[in-house]
């Protein structure tokens, strides 16, 4: 009986240089959203790209550089986000978009394990490492001006309430989010919907006219 020959495994497509940096950008950001920076391991994220880990060091030059620039794509990606979901679920109303940020339950998601908010939750306590703590502030700052630009085209369009500073709202939408961890962490477990819930009322009441806040 002739033996079947064994078929050969398929050859791997190979890279060229620009599209194995940004997959292993992508297989990074992934490991670092699901695990942190400091469980993060650089051996996982080659392994998920289909390489040896010294070609992610010839990339990246160290771990801290990976992350920064990580973070630096992330605020790229959040930024577009905030202009895109302007766009396509919000009709070009920045109270809507307001509304849809701050609808109960979303920081929670935004901060769920694996996602980019998680990312940079774990980015903004890792001040120990400047590489990472500037690509955090470069990052924000990105995303700010973003946020500041929709509350800008808010507040031409009725909106957004006219005392309103749209750069200092921006920062203040900012740093809601960002201590989310903190009320996670310090606020009753019981007490904790009703606060979100709040906060973002709050919010909404500071940013937009009134009649974009008054229930019927």
């Amino acid at each position: 009986m002739h033996q079947q020959e064994p078929s050969a495994a398929p050859r791997r497509t190979r890279l060229n240089a620009a599209d194995r940096r940004a997959s292993i950008l992508d297989a990074a950001t992934a490991v670092f959203a699901d695990t942190g920076y400091r469980r993060g391991r650089t051996a996982e994220v080659a392994a998920r790209v289909g390489v040896s880990e010294p070609v992610v060091f010839q990339n990246f030059g160290s771990k801290a550089a990976l992350y920064a620039a990580v973070l630096d794509q992330v605020a790229e990606r959040l930024g577009a986000t905030v202009r895109e979901e302007l766009v396509t679920c919000c009709q070009g109303s920045a109270a809507t978009l307001l509304e849809h940020l701050l609808a109960p339950g979303h920081f929670d998601r935004m901060h769920e394990r694996g996602t980019l908010g998680a990312l940079l939750a774990d980015a903004a306590a890792l001040t120990d490492e400047p590489r990472i703590a500037e690509a955090y502030r470069r990052g924000t700052r990105r995303i700010a001006e973003e946020l500041a630009a929709v509350l800008a085209e808010g507040q031409r369009a009725g909106e957004i309430a006219p005392d309103v500073d749209p750069a200092t709202g921006a920062w203040w939408l900012l740093s809601l989010l960002a201590s989310h961890r903190f009320r996670r962490t310090a606020v009753p477990e019981e007490d904790r919907a009703r606060t979100e819930d709040r906060l973002g009322e709050l919010t909404r009441r500071l940013l937009t006219v009134p009649e974009r806040t008054e229930h019927p």
